[in-house]
């Protein structure tokens, strides 16, 4: 048994004699012996070649000498506000500014916090000026011109859209008429021919 299951192993991996070496300079055969005797084998020649690797020095640190005062300081990070004059100030940083400048202006008379941008209570509108706001808004957004706006890339152009309103209210021919007229046209067309004009 053990003779014939050698002598097929043989047989099967004979095919792979003469086969192409895929750039290893070696057969099919040749590699697969060596790849699974490196995976069988505990310890081979990687071991050998890493006790052999001769490593090189570290060059030293270049320091400069004499010229140590005469190097430019580092640079600042300017990812702080601190560093960075024009750092977005964040809404809980602006809240607290304006509390504490409200505070310390709380004996002022002529002090206006930023804060009061109406007339009424607390930087309130009143109930007119909230209405007057609503009409100037509604009146602005009725007086745009809209045909000249385009809310996305897919609407046509301004110009494309100022066509006579004449032509987009045609809707063409209906369909109903449209196929009997065809119909119409190949009856016609079935009738007039002439059996001498085939040849």
């Amino acid at each position: 048994m053990g003779v014939a299951g050698i002598l097929a192993s043989t047989l099967t991996l004979s095919g792979c004699l003469g086969s192409p070496t895929y750039g290893t300079d070696k057969t099919a055969l040749e590699q697969l012996t060596d790849d699974l005797g490196s995976a069988v084998s505990i310890g081979g020649k990687e071991d050998e070649a890493k006790r052999n690797l001769k490593y090189n020095p570290r060059p030293s640190l270049v320091v400069a000498k004499g010229d140590a005062a005469n190097l430019p300081p580092p640079q600042q990070s300017l990812a702080n506000r601190e560093n960075n004059p024009n750092w977005v100030e964040s809404p809980e940083e602006t809240r607290k500014r304006l509390r504490e400048e409200a505070d310390a202006n709380a004996n002022n008379p002529r002090y206006q916090s930023p804060l009061i941008t109406g007339k009424g209570q607390g930087g309130q509108l009143t109930e007119s000026e909230k209405w007057e706001a609503f009409r100037k808004a509604k009146q602005d957004a009725e007086t745009v011109d809209v045909s000249a706006r385009r809310r996305s890339l897919t609407e046509p152009p301004a110009e494309f859209r100022s066509a006579d309103t004449a032509n987009l209210s045609d809707l063409g021919e209906p369909e109903m008429q449209k196929e009997k007229r065809r119909k119409k046209e190949a009856t016609e067309a079935k009738n007039s021919r002439e059996w001498w004009k085939l040849f």
